[in-house]
């Protein structure tokens, strides 16, 4: 059967059209290239029964305190009421559509929309049109104020939104993901996780699942970030990342498909020693470590690993992606562009020196190795300009033998396999398909 025919002589149903991209080692470059599947992703993967990750509870410190964000395509406020309980609200006036937040994040108790000065609570209610005489006596502000988030969750600090009344709760749907989130967040004392004020963000000209896909990737990194690789020999004996230039097939790392879309990669096996020891050289690491054995000569190597990342690369469907100590969202703004945001995140519990080198540490992969992906996610679009070569293939480790599964259902592999991606689509054609979670 090929793109469009027809199952048994009638209609294609929903999940039967979308398995015929969908294949077990290969998916359709339409996937990639067409508007009106972007369109329904929007409605069904970043809506539906869908839980997108929204932002972290740090980033609204107080009551009163707002953010915008996107939930898709979809314009949206994050508040909190006075007694600081969340509330996920449209960016969008209910009389004329205008947004009526245009700052990233602040305090505020209510809104106006600039267009025609309609008023809302920071939970949503309508409190005031100018002039209201002027929608007749029958005029009901209940009925108009601005529409929300069917539900809001929190998951230790992570806050998600679903559009479905239907939807598991977060910690089902993360399921075992749970775990490494956990093991992510416990590194810090007393699980204090913050992200700080200001964003690294990247746009790319390409869709939005190039990003996704190459997160669980392991097969890239010898290739395409042999620049990161080089400059940071120029220091000295460069040992991240280079790992994956010794045979990773059988190399230590894993990964693990983890249900519903998520996945995680292991780098921990590969890191002997520790993490510090095994960090990229940079500038002033010297001087800052010899600070921190010098003040805390006997929690210096647990101080310093802390600085480094987590050594796991988490990816949760469809838009969170954890990587190092950095939380990084995937923002979709059409079939062929894409807007990265990364977060940079302290923690508490620690002398202020561990903070200070945590954020240069995270400088180093946005500034060097994402650079290096956005390129590769650019050619890959146009790549799939040609027409005539319709399939994009995701065969790696199939039939090798390299996958096992645990009695709670976690497959693990080959880091270089791509499970990932044959995971997430499984996730993926549910959504399109608008089966229930």
């Amino acid at each position: 059967m090929t793109i469009g025919e027809t199952v048994s002589g009638g209609a294609l149903t929903e999940l039967s059209r979308w398995s015929n991209r969908v294949l077990e080692d290969r998916v359709h470059r339409t996937l990639y290239t067409d508007p009106a599947v972007f369109e329904e992703e929007i409605v069904k993967v970043f809506g539906g029964q869908s839980w997108v990750y929204l932002a972290h509870e740090s980033q609204l410190p107080k009551p009163h305190s707002y953010l915008s964000v996107r939930m898709g395509q979809r314009p949206l406020l994050l508040t909190r009421d006075r007694n600081g309980a969340l509330h996920g609200i449209f960016n969008r006036c209910s009389h004329r559509g205008a947004t009526i937040c245009r700052d990233e994040a602040g305090v505020a108790k209510s809104f106006q929309c600039p267009y025609h000065g309609w008023t809302f609570r920071n939970t949503g209610e309508l409190v005031g049109a100018p002039w209201p005489e002027g929608y007749g006596m029958d005029f009901d502000k209940s009925q108009f104020g601005l529409r929300k988030v069917n539900r809001i969750e929190t998951y230790r600090g992570f806050i998600f939104g679903t559009l479905s009344e239907d939807a598991p709760s977060v910690p089902d749907w993360l399921g075992p993901a749970t775990t490494w989130l956990d093991y992510w967040i416990d590194r810090a004392p007393n699980g204090e996780v913050f992200v700080r004020s200001a964003a690294y963000r990247m746009g790319y000209r390409g869709n939005w699942k190039l990003a996704y896909d190459n997160a669980g990737d392991g097969y890239h990194p010898s290739f395409s970030h042999r620049s990161l690789l080089e400059m940071a020999s120029r220091m000295g004996e460069s040992k991240d990342m280079s790992y994956f230039g010794r045979t990773p097939d059988d190399g230590p790392m894993r990964s693990y498909s983890l249900g519903n879309g998520h996945s995680v990669i292991d780098q921990r096996p590969a890191h002997e020693g520790g993490f510090w020891v095994n960090q990229r050289p940079q500038p002033g690491r010297e001087r800052l470590e010899e600070e921190i054995r010098a003040k805390y000569p006997e929690r210096a190597d647990e101080l310093l690993d802390l600085c480094v990342g987590a050594q796991i690369n988490l990816s949760i469907f469809p838009n969170l992606l954890i990587i190092g100590n950095q939380i990084q969202v995937i923002e979709p703004l059409a079939v062929n562009r894409t807007q990265l945001t990364w977060h940079a995140t302290s923690i508490g519990g620690v002398p202020e020196e561990v903070n200070t080198v945590r954020m240069r540490t995270q400088e180093d992969f946005p500034a060097f190795g994402e650079p290096d992906d956005q390129a590769n996610f650019e050619e890959v679009q146009r790549g799939l300009d040609v027409v005539e070569e319709e399939w994009i293939l995701m065969n790696r480790g199939l039939g090798t033998g390299w996958q096992s599964a645990a009695e709670d259902g976690v497959i693990s592999t080959a880091v270089t396999d791509e499970l990932h991606m044959r995971s997430y689509y499984a996730e993926w054609i549910k959504r399109m398909g608008g089966a229930q979670a």
